[in-house]
């Protein structure tokens, strides 16, 4: 994986070398895996919504069933036409639908850019503040889109509680807050995207154990197979 002229793995070896705890965990845990998923810059987002305080195979399936009744594809011009009845029933929480539809409408109108090339010209900063307009899409969820969907290699989300849990426990402090974990990257930089990496898997590592990888399967394949299996389970 790149994080443009410096590969995920140097990173980590460059991050090991500047600090010893840093070092730990990358002796103690996988290389960084930020796969190529097979999915458009609006069905991660999509997903994401989807995701949100579920567990995963009760998202996939309520996301196989959304992909169904979109058509087999998600794009704002299949979602936006589905009733509120129809998302409801796919498994979508009333919140979630508002969400979906605030999103599909805003990419429809051209308020939220996704298009590859005009993202490429935007920081992180400004594209966080352009999905954060979408009612359900905070910084946390703006910036693990730009971590693992556009694989910026500096991103720092001190708003993901295992990354400050990770934090606390390899530098041997209370677990910080958001505004404390903030200045704390600072010395990471420019590979803050490894080094939270590590510190999601920070807690494994210290206490001996296998990491479990914050990467599965692309979820949207998965839904793929679902939508084509009548019946799934799974609501929220």
């Amino acid at each position: 994986m790149s994080t443009g002229k410096v590969t995920f793995r140097q990173a980590a070896a460059l991050l090991a070398e500047r600090d010893p705890v840093m070092a730990r965990l990358v002796a103690g845990a996988p290389a960084p895996r930020i796969p190529l998923w097979k999915e458009s810059n609006f069905e991660s987002l999509v997903r994401g919504i989807v995701f949100q305080q579920l567990a995963r195979p009760a998202a996939v399936a309520i996301l196989g069933r959304l992909i169904s009744a979109a058509g087999g594809s998600l794009t704002p011009d299949s979602v936006l036409p589905l009733s509120d009845p129809v998302l409801r029933k796919v498994g979508l929480s009333a919140r979630k639908v508002i969400s979906l539809r605030d999103l599909a409408t805003k990419v429809r109108d051209g308020d939220v850019v996704l298009d590859n090339r005009r993202l490429g010209h935007l920081a992180d900063d400004e594209i966080i503040r352009r999905l954060s307009t979408v009612k359900g899409i905070g910084p946390w969820s703006s910036q693990l889109f730009i971590m693992f969907q556009l694989r910026r290699p500096d991103v720092w989300p001190v708003g993901d509680l295992g990354i400050r849990r990770g934090y606390g426990v390899a530098y041997d402090i209370p677990t910080p807050t958001e505004r404390e974990l903030e200045p704390l990257g600072e010395q990471f930089r420019p590979y803050r995207t490894t080094a939270a990496w590590y510190c999601w898997m920070a807690e494994a590592v210290i206490a001996g154990r296998t990491p479990t990888l914050p990467i599965g399967d692309d979820p949207i394949l998965l839904a793929h197979g679902v939508a084509r299996r009548p019946g799934s389970g799974g609501g929220a």
